[in-house]
């Protein structure tokens, strides 16, 4: 007799739910039969490992707390320091906020199915999902495209700044960004909504996301990757384009400052911004195309995992370790709530 099969619970759980919804077998385009679409999906996760699941579900708990609690304080220091009332911070404020709904749209699914040892997702919750992940990701796109639009009027443009950057504008911007995702997200829903039957329930992944519902559809999806793709290069490609052309104009501008004090001075305000751009589309251009050029399971949930809390967790310390106006104004907000707190304390006690 062979050894004996150890089955973990991850796994029992993915038999009871194969065993309850069989799999759905494509057929033939020639054949004329009815198939019934799945109600659920199974994400595949990161590990089954029964020893690393305490370490997994403490591991991104920590990093869902910190860029939550780092999201925040940025939001906070900008919302209450006058010093940062200025464009380029209000921009970033907003960043912040898309970056907490950013991270919220996945990884609480994930603790919670590393905690349950229960990765089954409604159909309905895969298109919730789906949804949200693209327009936070679509709107994250804008913003950065339009902080890299701030930093061009600023440096190439500075006595006019106040003037082109207006409130008004501002505001339109942000807003524009907004309804940009919703378009974006919706556009992506209605492609998979297109999809009638399914020929697998796993979804290799962590989240569910539009490559990984084309890849299980039992139909010809060639049109849809194509619209997909399309998509992906309008809204992914194009701010990428505009941020490219606004920092060759910048490097320009740069270029003929005669001191070098005066360069550093001037592209110092961009350096932060670029490490943000780097990293944003970095790890979802890999996510988005990778799964069609060199489809592999360990890369799509490593880069899903870059993207999702990796990129929204780093970009708070990015900001405030690299500017040195973010660092006076953290270091003003955490002296006036250490003056005001006893004395809070005091009167709650009183």
């Amino acid at each position: 007799m062979g050894p004996p099969l150890v089955l973990n619970s991850s796994t029992v759980n993915k038999r009871a739910y194969e065993q309850k919804h069989k799999t759905i077998k494509c057929l033939s385009y020639r054949e004329p039969k009815n198939v019934t679409s799945v109600s659920e999906f199974f994400l595949v996760g990161f590990s089954d490992d029964q020893e690393l699941q305490p370490l997994l579900f403490g591991l991104f708990l920590s990093v869902y707390l910190v860029a939550i609690f780092g999201n925040l304080l940025i939001i906070l220091v900008v919302s209450c320091d006058s010093h940062l009332h200025t464009p380029m911070y209000f921009f970033l404020s907003n960043l912040s906020l898309v970056d907490i709904g950013f991270i919220s749209t996945t990884v609480p699914k994930m603790i919670v199915d590393i905690q349950t040892q229960n990765r089954v997702i409604s159909y309905v919750g895969c298109l919730t999902q789906m949804y949200f992940f693209v327009h936070f990701a679509c709107m994250d796109d804008m913003l950065l495209t339009v902080m890299a639009y701030d930093r061009f009027v600023a440096i190439c443009h500075p006595l006019h700044y106040s003037v082109i950057m207006s409130p008004r504008l501002c505001g339109f911007l942000v807003l524009a960004s907004f309804l940009i995702g919703l378009l974006d997200s919706q556009l992506h829903n209605l492609i998979v909504l297109q999809l009638t039957c399914f020929k697998d329930v796993d979804i290799s992944n962590i989240f569910c996301g539009p490559s990984q519902f084309l890849s299980l559809a039992c139909s010809d999806t060639l049109s849809n990757n194509i619209a997909i793709y399309i998509f992906g290069a309008i809204f992914g490609f194009l701010p990428f384009s505009g941020i490219s052309f606004s920092y060759y104009k910048i490097i320009s501008s740069i270029r003929r400052v005669p001191s070098t004090g005066g360069k550093y001075k001037a592209f110092s305000t961009c350096g932060t911004h670029l490490s943000v751009v780097c990293l944003f589309y970095g790890t979802g251009f890999g996510i988005y195309f990778g799964s069609a050029f060199s489809p592999s399971l360990w890369k799509d949930v490593v880069s899903s995992i870059m993207c999702t809390t990796v990129t929204p967790m780093l970009n708070p310390f990015i900001y405030s370790l690299r500017n040195r106006d973010i660092k006076n104004a953290l270091q003003r907000t955490m002296s006036n709530i250490s003056y005001y707190l006893p004395c809070l304390f005091v009167i709650s006690h009183s």
